[in-house]
């Protein structure tokens, strides 16, 4: 059976009703149809990370979206070094 996709006002809406509500977790995981470890996990990276929980499929959070671009840099730079180095390589060699 495939998994199942929530979007983000769904698991905001699962773990406020568990906080300002009050309902506990395995009676909503049973009305919702939901796993209870699922909605414990959704309640761990909310609390871990409030404005940035659940970026949605294909989506990162900002800081993983930076760390994405400056690892593409990187490897760039690495590349265009190696470059340069063969170059002067050559240069080196012919001028003799």
């Amino acid at each position: 059976m495939p998994a199942k996709n929530y979007d983000k006002n769904f698991k905001i809406e699962v773990i406020r009703r568990v906080k300002e509500q009050g309902q506990k977790v395995p009676d909503l995981a049973k009305e919702l149809g939901i796993h209870e470890n699922t909605i414990y996990k959704w309640m761990g990276q909310f609390n871990k990370d409030k404005e940035n929980a659940f970026p949605g499929s294909g989506n990162l959070k900002p800081e993983d979206e930076e760390l994405r671009r400056l690892r593409r840099e990187n490897a760039t730079m690495k590349e265009e070094i190696e470059i340069l180095k063969k170059a002067a390589a050559y240069f080196a060699k012919n001028q003799k």
